[in-house]
């Protein structure tokens, strides 16, 4: 990785905002079905807000500036991308979401995950996870 885009993800980890913040303390160290998650990792030429290389899985967290009908579009054409050329789906959540409804947040990711990895011990895995993550 080309050390300007290290520095750029470093960066933009220490300038997280309070929906990343949140997220992260629920993903990180293995806290959401014990998998990997990365913050602001660059894939194609992008950088995704979390990253689950086991279930080629990005998140990305949008604010208002996403409504944009040019932004959506933009969003919606870059997911494409993601899915063609490395085999990664994107899940978009809202910011104020992620903040004030973190529960069913998880609950979503949760399921997400039980469709993309559809193994019976990973889906048990997710499903022991219910409720232990902090953030609410």
């Amino acid at each position: 990785m080309p050390e300007g885009v290290k520095v750029r993800a470093r960066e933009l980890r220490r300038e997280a905002s309070k929906a990343e913040s949140r997220l992260w303390q629920v993903v990180r160290n293995r806290g959401l079905g014990n998998l990997k998650f990365r913050r602001r990792h660059p894939v194609g030429g992008f950088m995704l807000d979390f990253y689950c290389d086991e279930a080629k899985l990005g998140i990305e967290l949008d604010g208002g500036q996403h409504r944009d009908a040019a932004t959506a579009k933009r969003d919606e054409q870059r997911n494409r991308m993601l899915k063609a050329q490395h085999g990664i789906d994107v899940i978009r959540l809202w910011n104020a979401d992620v903040l004030t409804n973190t529960e069913k947040i998880v609950n979503s990711l949760r399921e997400a995950l039980e469709q993309r990895l559809g193994s019976e011990a990973q889906t048990t895995a997710l499903r022991s996870m219910n409720g232990s993550h902090k953030g609410n």
